[in-house]
């Protein structure tokens, strides 16, 4: 039987949270990682309706774009809606999983998704992430709970070089320590010095998911009070540091055309009927930005990267005002048109993937926005 946490290891895959923004709340949000798994439902968002159709489908696990617990919370009752779906969900024993902009910009994550579906060429990030130094965590526990602490710091997003995840480097030893008469060692007794073999621990971490993966590691770590170092890595000389990817995608369409032409095409590709747009329908259209969701701040990008026209859920007047300035046309079919699509092919991603497991898109879930 597959469990939650091979069900994350592989999202993880999908979209590494190490690339998933500073601000953002993604990973494994509700559950037990041991929990087993053979439903799994899949939405945009994890409103009340999806909970309900969750608990009625018999499902383990729901994978959410967007995160449940987005800001901070410091009550958990019945008396929001976001407070009765998570008592809900933990009543009926189901995991949540978001990936957010880890699944927005990751290498076949959902810009690529609709670059690729509007067939552009020389793909390439809006903005791109500068290489960053990242910061090694290290610490030193029990060899026999070793892999519970790797495990924890690597679902936190932390152990990721390059293309290569779960990366950590292990050296075994002995620790010492002398317990007062108030401490309750997990290890041995108080009020003696104790000799425990144990093993070093060493992780690279992105700034970004440090306090996720600290934090992780507390949780994991057997001890009262873990030894824990963390250590800025220097960039030496010729050093390039981590390359992050970047966010959105922008290329070029198939064949120079139209703003009328290029929203024809992006109604007939998202199944959107009706949308709405800004610029001249005769404006020529060679490069196409993308940003899915609510992302006019890249509109910016978009023109820089020599863009016409730049697509993206929707945005703000001003960005709209903005675009006009700039001589550039932008497109909005809608925040749900842009990315409940990608989550449907997540749903048939985790069934390729895992054969015992039935994985579906949400059935009730359905744009909020509608149009006369």
């Amino acid at each position: 039987m597959t469990t939650v946490r091979e069900i994350c290891q592989f999202l993880n895959e999908v979209a590494p949270l190490a690339i998933a923004e500073s601000w953002d709340n993604v990973g494994l949000l509700l559950g037990d990682n041991k929990s087993e798994v053979s439903v799994i439902v899949t939405c945009l968002t994890l409103t009340p309706d999806v909970v309900d159709e969750a608990v009625a489908a018999g499902a383990q696990m729901v994978v959410t774009h967007h995160p449940l617990l987005f800001k901070p919370v410091q009550k958990l009752t019945n008396s929001t809606s976001e407070g009765r779906s998570i008592l809900k969900l933990l009543r009926s024993g189901i995991a949540v999983y978001s990936p957010h902009t880890a699944y927005d910009n990751a290498p076949t994550g959902i810009n690529q998704q609709l670059a690729e579906l509007f067939e552009l060429s020389e793909i390439a990030p809006l903005r791109r992430s500068p290489p960053e130094a990242p910061f090694k965590i290290v610490t030193y526990v029990p060899r026999e709970n070793v892999e519970q602490v790797r495990r924890g710091i690597w679902d936190a997003g932390a152990g990721v070089i390059g293309n290569y995840r779960d990366c950590s480097f292990n050296v075994d030893g002995i620790g010492t320590f002398f317990g007062e008469e108030s401490t309750h060692p997990a290890v041995g007794q108080s009020g003696r010095l104790e000799q425990v073999a144990e093993t070093r621990i060493e992780v690279v971490c992105r700034a970004n998911r440090l306090d996720a993966a600290l934090a992780a590691l507390r949780k994991a770590h057997p001890y009262e009070e873990p030894a824990i170092d963390v250590f800025p890595i220097q960039q030496l000389p010729g050093m390039t540091g981590v390359e992050t990817g970047g966010a959105g995608r922008f290329g070029r369409l198939p064949r120079p055309m139209s703003l009328e032409e290029l929203n024809r095409l992006v109604s007939e590709r998202l199944h959107q009927p009706k949308l709405q747009f800004v610029g001249k329908l005769d404006l020529r259209i060679e490069f196409l930005g993308i940003a899915c969701g609510a992302a006019g701040e890249y509109l910016r990008d978009a023109h820089r990267a020599g863009c016409q026209a730049f697509l993206t859920g929707e945005t703000r007047f001003h960005s709209c005002l903005e675009a006009r300035d700039l001589e550039m046309a932008i497109i909005l079919p809608g925040h749900y048109a842009t990315e409940r699509p990608a989550m449907e092919e997540l749903a048939r991603r985790l069934t390729q993937r895992f054969a015992n497991i039935a994985a579906e898109a949400s059935r009730v879930e359905t744009d909020p926005v509608q149009s006369l």
